[in-house]
């Protein structure tokens, strides 16, 4: 699979415990069909960090790859924007 055809999404860290994976949650609008009100669906991923550089909050994009583990799918491409704790604190 070519690196073109992946899915790439961007999302908020909710929590970097893990050794080398970080969860990251995507969040979604649509309008519903009846009421014609916005409704928010988050997920929650895990991807591989490999550098363990990303904190909680920070703004990341991740990219689709072949299965690493039983719930690993996703790839850390970058950083978007760190969160203000981590710049802070160093």
């Amino acid at each position: 699979m070519s690196f073109d055809r992946r899915k790439i999404r961007t999302g908020k860290v909710v929590s970097n415990k893990m050794e080398k994976t970080i969860v990251v949650q995507l969040e979604s609008r649509y309008v519903h069909r009846l009421y014609r009100k916005a409704v928010k669906i988050r997920s929650n991923i895990k991807v591989h960090d490999p550098d363990n550089s990303c904190k909680v909050g920070d703004v990341v994009k991740v990219i689709e790859i072949r299965p690493m583990s039983k719930h690993k799918k996703w790839l850390l491409k970058e950083i978007i924007l760190e969160s203000a704790d981590s710049i802070i604190n160093g």
